[in-house]
């Protein structure tokens, strides 16, 4: 099986990606242990076996994850404001973070205490090999894990939350089409037609993105209903860019990628 990648190469709007982020080197981590602290605030580290919130820092500096406790407390200060506790946190920065607490809530804003330190246990096992806890995780937790470090659904996430500050969907109203794997993520309506948004997430200022063949199909039939919408900056603070018709106003480059072998199995009888 072949599909066709397309892959923009318009220099004055995505290059090379940069490294000159501000991105920790453990971004994810620090976001779910901030979230945590937060939320459950005392609760949480005692999930893990400590006492006080500076044993619990220190803990990862010895791990080699972070250079000292106060880079965990930040996190945690940049997580306060969204939550009802006793700390007022970065409340300086108002929602420029937000978006990094929608994700951690889409996938794990249902869980208590035990269920959300088990989330970060696992996150531990697998992404630093660190077996100093037990972890109970349920199957469909796994599976949301796995999301966790997607760009695209984190951009898609920012999307819902804002498009609305788009001007062309201002007022418009919004219907899910992910599910449906037709070539775009979002119809907007708004009055007298309605735009095929199709979301890229862009981790820096700068980067790269691609179209699938059946994305660069519905751009060729829909061209200036069909918009492109990146979401850029999203280790800081994300910012929009669009691009409609973008088959006419970007120059694209075929790729053939072969895909895996896929296995399937079928039943040797019928069912009775």
């Amino acid at each position: 099986m072949y599909t066709i990648l397309c892959k923009n190469t318009v220099e004055e709007i995505i290059t090379t990606y940069q490294m000159n982020s501000n991105k920790h080197e453990n971004y994810e981590l620090l976001n779910l242990l901030g979230y945590g602290l937060a939320k459950f605030d005392n609760d949480f580290i005692q999930q893990f076996g400590f006492s006080t919130k500076s044993a619990f820092y220190e803990y990862f500096v010895k791990l080699g994850i972070v250079e000292t406790g106060s880079v965990v407390k930040n996190r945690m200060d940049l997580f306060d404001p969204f939550f009802d506790n006793d700390r007022k946190g970065w409340w300086q920065k108002g929602d420029a973070y937000i978006h990094r607490k929608h994700l951690i809530d889409n996938l794990f804003g249902s869980e208590n205490c035990v269920g959300y330190a088990n989330i970060v246990k696992l996150f531990l096992h697998e992404n630093f090999k660190i077996n100093d806890f037990i972890v109970q995780v349920k199957p469909i937790v796994k599976s949301r894990f796995k999301k966790l470090q997607e760009t695209g659904l984190e951009a898609e996430l920012y999307f819902l939350n804002n498009y609305q500050s788009i001007d062309i969907f201002k007022d418009g109203s919004i219907e899910d089409a992910r599910l449906y794997g037709d070539g775009y993520d979002f119809q907007i309506n708004v009055p007298n037609t309605s735009y095929l948004a199709e979301i890229k997430g862009i981790r820096a200022k700068k980067g790269r993105f691609r179209l699938t063949e059946n994305e660069y199909k519905k751009a060729q039939e829909y061209q200036l209903d069909y918009i492109i919408t990146l979401v850029l900056n999203l280790d800081d603070t994300p910012t929009f860019l669009t691009i409609d018709d973008p088959l006419k106003n970007l120059k694209f480059e075929e790729k053939i990628i072969k895909s895996k072998e896929v296995k399937e199995y079928h039943l040797v009888s019928d069912i009775c």
